[in-house]
C-alpha cells in the first residue's frame, strides 16, 4: 500500500488558491486556459529546492505570504514612476500595477504595418491574434507562468505585419504604484511577421522599501526571415520580488537578439525559453546582472534546437557585491533532427564582495551527431595586476575598480543594437557603480 505524500500547503499557497477560485466562470479558449493554469497551480503549488529548475531559488520559502492583487494606479502617480527611457525616441506604453494606463500610452499614429492594443481590448474584441496566447507554454510546469496565465487581466499585444520595418522601439514600461505590498500580473504578446523588423523594450521599476510582487510574461512569435530585438531592464525596488517569463518561437532564417539588464529587486527570477523551429535561424540571449546587499537573481535559460542549421549564442555577465547571490542555469538541447547546429553558452561572474556567491549550471543535451556546441563558466575577483596598473597611473582605488567593472559588463551591453537603448543601459550600469562608490 502506498500513500501520495504532498508537502503541507503554505499560507501563501492557500491564499493564492483562494484568489484563483475567484476567477470568473466563462466559456471559450481563454477561460479554459485560466482554469487549466489554476488547476496546475493547485496541483503543484509553488516550487521548492527539491525541484531541479528551482533548486537555487526556493519560491515556496521566498513567497511567505501572498499579497493582494494591486488595484488601479493613478495617472499622475504612474507617470511619475515611469522614469526609465524618459525622453527617449520610443513609443511608450505604460503598464502600471499590471494594467495599461491609456492616458500615458502612445497608441495612436502607428506606423504602417504596426498594431498595438491592450490585452483587455484584444480580449473584448475577440482579436484573432489571441489564438497564439499561451501557445508557447513550456513542457514542464512553471509556477510563475501558471499564476500569470490564470490571473493576468491586461498587458500589451503587438503585431508587426509581414515586411514592415518598425524603426522606433516599442517601450512597455512596467511600474508599481502604491504604498503597501501588492501583486501585479501582466501578460503581453508580440507577433512579428515574415521579413519584418522591430525592437521591443520592457522596463520594470518601482519604489524602494515596499515588498510588492511583479509577475510578467511575454510571448514572442518571430516569422521567417524576420528580425526582432528585445531588451529588458529590471530596476525594481529593493524589497520587491520580480518574476519574469519570456518565451520565443523563431522561424526560418530569422534573427532574435534578447538582452536583459538587472540591478533591482530583492529577489528576481527570469525564465527564458527559446524554441528554434525554422531552419538556419540565429538567436542570441545575453545579459548583465549587477547585485549588491543581499540581492538574489536567478536567470534560467532553455534553448531548444529542433531543426537543422541554427545558431545560438548566450553570454551573461554577473557582478556580485556584498552578500549578494547570482544564479545562472542554462541548457541547450539539440534534437536528433537538428544537424549542423552551432550553440555556444558562456557565463562569467566578477565577485566583489567577500560573502557574495555565484551558482553556475550550464548544460548541453545533444541527440544529433553533426554539431558544434560548447559551454563554459568562470568566476573570480578583479585582476589585481590590472588594478595595480590603473592605480600606478594615479587613478584612485574605487575609480579603478569601477573602470574594470564597466569594461567587464560592457562586453555584454555592446551586443544591444539600438544606440539609444544601449546608451540607457550604460547609464544604468554607471549609476549602479556610482551608488556603490
Amino acid at each position: 500500500m502506498s500513500a501520495d505524500i504532498r508537502p503541507m500547503r503554505t499560507p501563501a499557497e492557500q491564499a493564492l488558491s483562494a484568489a484563483l477560485e475567484q476567477i470568473p466562470a466563462g466559456s471559450g479558449r481563454l477561460s479554459d486556459l485560466r482554469r487549466s493554469a489554476a488547476r496546475s497551480f493547485n496541483e503543484h503549488g509553488l516550487p521548492h529546492r527539491r525541484i531541479e529548475e528551482w533548486k537555487y531559488t526556493d519560491l515556496r520559502t521566498i513567497l511567505r505570504e501572498a499579497v493582494p492583487v494591486a488595484g488601479p494606479a493613478g495617472v499622475a502617480q504612474a507617470d511619475a514612476a515611469a522614469k526609465l527611457l524618459a525622453g527617449a525616441a520610443v513609443r511608450r506604453i505604460v503598464v502600471a500595477n499590471g494594467a495599461v494606463v491609456r492616458e500615458l500610452s502612445d497608441l495612436d499614429g502607428l506606423e504602417e504595418g504596426l498594431s498595438v492594443v491592450t490585452l483587455a481590448d484584444a480580449i473584448a474584441k475577440g482579436r484573432d491574434v489571441l489564438s497564439r496566447l499561451a501557445g508557447l507554454s513550456p513542457s514542464r510546469y512553471d509556477a510563475a507562468l501558471a499564476l500569470n496565465t490564470a490571473l493576468a487581466g491586461d498587458g500589451v499585444v503587438i503585431e508587426v505585419a509581414a515586411g514592415a520595418q518598425i524603426e522606433r522601439p516599442i517601450h512597455i514600461a512596467h511600474v508599481f504604484v502604491g504604498d503597501a505590498p501588492a501583486a501585479s500580473y501582466a501578460r503581453s504578446l508580440v507577433v512579428v511577421g515574415d521579413e519584418a523588423h522591430a525592437t521591443v523594450v520592457e522596463t520594470f521599476e518601482g519604489p524602494a522599501g515596499i515588498a510588492y510582487q511583479a509577475n510578467a510574461a511575454t510571448e514572442h512569435y518571430v516569422g521567417d526571415r524576420a528580425h526582432l530585438d528585445v531588451v529588458r531592464i529590471q530596476v525594481q525596488g529593493d524589497a520587491a520580488v520580480n518574476l519574469s517569463t519570456v518565451l520565443f518561437e523563431v522561424g526560418r532564417e530569422a534573427q532574435v537578439h534578447d538582452f536583459v539588464f538587472t540591478s533591482g529587486a530583492a529577489v528576481a527570477r527570469t525564465s527564458l525559453y527559446g524554441n528554434l523551429i525554422g531552419d538556419d535561424s540565429h538567436v542570441a540571449f545575453n545579459g548583465a546582472v549587477l547585485l549588491k546587499g543581499r540581492q538574489h537573481n536567478d536567470t534560467t535559460l532553455f534553448v531548444d534546437h529542433q531543426v537543422p542549421g541554427c545558431e545560438s549564442r548566450e553570454l551573461f555577465k554577473h557582478v556580485l557585491d556584498d552578500s549578494s547571490r547570482g544564479v545562472f542555469q542554462g541548457k541547450i538541447v539539440v534534437r536528433q533532427a537538428a544537424q549542423k547546429t552551432d550553440g555556444r553558452m558562456m557565463s562569467r561572474a566578477l565577485v566583489l564582495g567577500d560573502n557574495a556567491e555565484m551558482d553556475n549550471k550550464p548544460e548541453l543535451e545533444i541527440f544529433a551527431d553533426d554539431v558544434q556546441c560548447g559551454h563554459g563558466a568562470t568566476c573570480g575577483a578583479i585582476d589585481e595586476d590590472l588594478l595595480f596598473y590603473l592605480q600606478a597611473r594615479g587613478i584612485p582605488l574605487k575609480e579603478a575598480q569601477s573602470l574594470l567593472v564597466q569594461a567587464f559588463v560592457g562586453e555584454a551591453i555592446e551586443t544591444v543594437e539600438h544606440d539609444g537603448v544601449r546608451d540607457a543601459l550604460i547609464e544604468q550600469a554607471e549609476a549602479w557603480l556610482k551608488a556603490r562608490a
